[in-house]
């Protein structure tokens, strides 16, 4: 009955030395940053809080956003190229990706393509409104390319809002949760907040990233604040995520 009364602390506050496992900060080649010098803003604006290590996970979407280890890297190494510029020699950024499971991603697989983090964890997405239909069969395939399969922003996906049962069977077949930290907030809608809580709160999540796009988004983690209680779940959340991928 308390809840409402308790003193919120601002999210940024626990997120010194954060790792940023997934974020859109490569520019012009998907939905996220447009040029490099956003790119830059979008990096500056982080290191203002602590955060000075990315990994950064550009879209491979089949016909939308057909990316690869060439246009990845090309973008990543303007940044790079534009960091040592700017003398800001503390930045770390890594390349990945987040793979749409689509009926591309079993080639990509096959055919060694798929860009993991660290080697070991294949950042994947699907539609919002319903799960495609080789889904299954996709988490198989990426597990036996030894690949641990991380699903981004559980709490985005409509269709298991409705069908909450889901979330076990997913972790069941040993698929690793990320949540996004914008989620804590309305930044995406009550219904998805509550269930970014709701997922933390049954001990469900295993990594949190901050999936930004642009500085609209930067601004609103900014500007998070959460309740104690909220921030006491969330803190080992955020050390698992450093521990796993610093």
């Amino acid at each position: 009955m308390f809840y409402f009364f308790q003193k919120k602390k601002f999210l940024v506050d626990s997120l010194e030395n954060f790792i940023d496992i997934h974020n859109h900060i490569l520019p012009g080649i998907d939905d996220g940053a447009k040029t490099v010098e956003e790119s830059i803003e979008l990096i500056k604006g982080f290191s203002d809080i602590g955060v000075k290590k990315f990994i950064a996970t550009p879209h491979i979407m089949h016909n939308y956003y057909p990316n690869d280890h060439d246009t990845i890297h090309a973008a990543h190494g303007k940044v790079l190229n534009k960091l040592l510029s700017e003398g800001m020699k503390d930045i770390s950024l890594n390349v990945a990706a987040e793979h749409m499971i689509d009926a591309n991603l079993d080639y990509l697989l096959e055919n060694n393509k798929v860009m993991p983090l660290r080697n070991r964890y294949l950042l994947i997405e699907m539609s919002y409104l319903q799960p495609p239909i080789n889904f299954d069969d996709a988490i198989q395939n990426i597990a036996s390319h030894r690949y641990f399969p991380i699903l981004a922003h559980p709490e985005r996906y409509a269709f298991l809002h409705l069908n909450s049962s889901k979330f076990m069977k997913y972790k069941k077949k040993g698929i690793l949760f990320q949540l996004n930290l914008l989620s804590l907030g309305q930044f995406y809608g009550k219904d998805v907040q509550k269930k970014a809580h709701k997922l933390i709160q049954n001990g469900l999540i295993d990594y949190v990233a901050s999936d930004v796009h642009n500085h609209l988004q930067l601004q609103s983690i900014k500007e998070l604040q959460l309740s104690t209680s909220h921030l006491k779940l969330l803190i080992p959340i955020i050390e698992k995520t450093i521990d796993d991928f610093y």
